[in-house]
């Protein structure tokens, strides 16, 4: 079998839809943009190979986690007629919760999420011990995350948090003593990041589902135009804390590299969160989720542009 048939195989892209491998190698660009921001120039060619198995391995086997620790939720929402296929939809580019459809039987789920886990820590406790604990930790918070759903929309904190584990890991990877100053900063901008634009519109593609099942999740909670308004919020945040970002690395930006900055934040979180206050509609949210996905990757085009150009 060749390695192309392989990646083509049926049952190996209902495993990547387990693990949403899609969004999941565009989320890659996060932990690689802290450590390049932090570090200031590239890694030995050692510790970016390992860095990206391990970054991989981690983000395929949290996102397996939270399918498996939501089976019997989302197992009870496709009944209800939820969760289709072929949208204009990041995560819905593969089958969304293969899991809970059937396709994929639940020990080959634990297996798929054992195994990455396994390799995840292996690399993260080579990278250094420190990463290896904040893996266990966001393991454990994502599972805390998924058993919130009918609990308090505060789980969206823990969402945040999540997400910029595995950024504070990368810089560890490549610093064991980095500035406080810049890990707060990162924290912080993926924090707001995730909340605006990608929990609080995942949950608005859903709400019909989550109403029913009486879940408690931002818009259902707040409401939409609420919702919405604290989405804007979180983003306003974010892309102006990309400049404070930005400012604390021991890179320097030109004037034309932070005008791109501006440019990119305007048109991948702005622009869609601000036709998402005023048209309010599913649409809308799935194009802010879809266009915000992209955002930490283009920072990183622009990293990498003074990297290797400046």
């Amino acid at each position: 079998m060749t390695s192309q048939t392989i990646l083509t195989h049926p049952r190996l892209k209902l495993f990547l839809a387990l693990s949403r491998t899609p969004h999941g190698v565009i989320d890659i660009a996060t932990p690689a943009l802290a450590a390049l921001l932090c570090l200031g120039h590239f890694p030995p060619l050692t510790i970016i190979l390992l860095g990206m198995v391990t970054v991989f391995s981690g983000y395929t086997a949290v996102y397996a986690l939270n399918d498996l620790v939501d089976y019997r939720t989302d197992q009870a929402k496709v009944r209800a007629g939820g969760y289709g296929d072929g949208e204009d939809y990041l995560d819905g580019v593969l089958v969304r919760h293969p899991l809970a459809k059937g396709v994929l039987t639940l020990p080959e789920g634990i297996l798929w999420t054992v195994g990455w886990a396994l390799v995840a820590m292996v690399g993260a406790w080579l990278l250094n011990p420190v990463c290896f604990y904040i893996f266990l930790a966001g393991g454990l918070l994502e599972v805390c995350y998924c058993l919130l759903w009918r609990v308090t929309p505060l789980r969206a904190m823990i969402n945040g948090i999540v997400k910029a584990l595995g950024s504070l890991a990368a810089v560890y990877a490549v610093n064991p003593q980095p500035s406080f100053l810049f890990m707060i900063t990162l924290f912080g901008w993926i924090f707001f990041w995730e909340i605006g634009g990608q929990n609080i519109p995942n949950d608005w593609t859903d709400i019909e589902e989550d109403r029913q099942f009486k879940a408690k999740t931002i818009p259902v909670k707040l409401g939409l135009e609420r919702a919405a308004l604290l989405a804007l919020a979180c983003l306003v945040a974010a892309f102006l804390m990309t400049f404070l970002m930005l400012w604390v690395s021991p890179l320097a930006f030109g004037a034309l590299l932070l005008l791109a900055v501006a440019g990119i934040g305007t048109w991948l979180l702005l622009l869609p969160v601000l036709r998402l206050v005023e048209a309010g509609e599913r649409n809308q949210a799935m194009d802010l989720f879809n266009k915000a996905s992209y955002f930490p990757l283009s920072v990183l085009l622009v990293v990498l542009v003074r990297m290797i150009l400046f």
